[in-house]
């Protein structure tokens, strides 16, 4: 029994240090080409608001979610805020941008991310580092604030993400994640729903997606209170639907500047595919808004 415990603790380790080295090769190879889907490097989906945004400029409810992501974090006129899994720091320049007295420091796997976001922070009050959002360097009780927009994917929702994220925030500092997540167990998806996870997942280097239901759990059993959620799938389908305009102008682009693609931007552009399919089952998935305090 104790050598088969090791074993199955062995293959768990492998699993997930292989997982990790993919998402590492991914997002090394395809950051760049977030170009062509943000001119701010906003890794993730928009938010529309019929008063503020226009559904045909997706730059536009790109930073629309990070405006709605930090309205609800209530920072204060001086902090600290964490961004766990920052890409490019989209979120962290948008943040400092609109609060002179914020400081913000990110965290990512990706060498290249590190670099070159270093570089589109230079004159603000933001850093980004080259760790685990599942295991920083950070303080406990250091942070104001903190957010995790399309990162804790990339875990599978993992409860050690919580932990994290609850270690490193001072006390009633809030936490807002923005993410997509399953309504029900993988095992009990239609014969659609579950391809198209299942590609998502593939394409993604994602391990899975967390259930609503388990996520929110976890995050109680962690300690955090006050955990608010809210489904705002249909807010963000405008944003979703520019997938395939994106995919197919991406593809032109390169072709017509004579490139290849690379197997990286091939799975990205694949994975935003299988995004957009993903999102026609809606009781399957949905994205969620969940703010909770420490």
């Amino acid at each position: 029994m104790k050598q088969l415990a090791l074993q199955e603790a062995s293959q768990a380790l492998h699993e997930e240090s292989r997982t990790e080295v993919d998402i590492i090769d991914f997002y090394n190879q395809a950051t760049e080409d977030y170009k062509f889907w943000s001119n701010d490097f906003n890794m993730h989906f928009g938010y529309f608001n019929p008063l503020k945004t226009n559904p045909f400029r997706r730059d536009q409810m790109l930073n629309e979610m990070n405006r709605q992501v930090l309205n609800r974090l209530h920072l204060p006129n001086k902090g600290l805020m964490a961004d766990l899994g920052c890409g490019m720091g989209g979120s962290m320049r948008y943040a400092l941008k609109k609060n002179e007295n914020l400081s913000t420091i990110g965290v990512t796997l990706s060498e290249f991310q590190v670099d070159e976001g270093n570089k589109l922070l230079k004159g603000l009050k933001g850093l980004i580092l080259k760790e685990n959002y599942n295991k920083t360097s950070f303080i406990s009780n250091s942070c104001d604030a903190a957010i995790a927009m399309e990162s804790f994917c990339h875990s599978g929702h993992d409860k050690s993400s919580f932990v994290e994220a609850h270690r490193i925030l001072k006390q009633n500092g809030r936490l807002v994640i923005a993410d997509a997540f399953l309504k029900k167990e993988p095992q009990e998806l239609c014969r659609g729903g579950f391809y198209a996870y299942k590609n998502l997942c593939d394409h993604w280097s994602l391990p899975k997606l967390g259930t609503i239901h388990n996520t929110i759990v976890d995050l109680k059993n962690v300690g955090f209170k006050n955990i608010e959620v809210e489904d705002v799938s249909f807010k963000v389908a405008p944003s979703v639907l520019h997938v395939p305009f994106a995919i197919v102008g991406f593809m032109l682009k390169k072709l017509w500047k004579n490139r290849t693609l690379k197997k990286e931007s091939l799975h990205n552009l694949k994975g935003s595919f299988y995004a957009l399919l993903s999102s026609l089952h809606m009781k399957s998935f949905g994205y969620y808004l969940i703010t909770c305090t420490k």
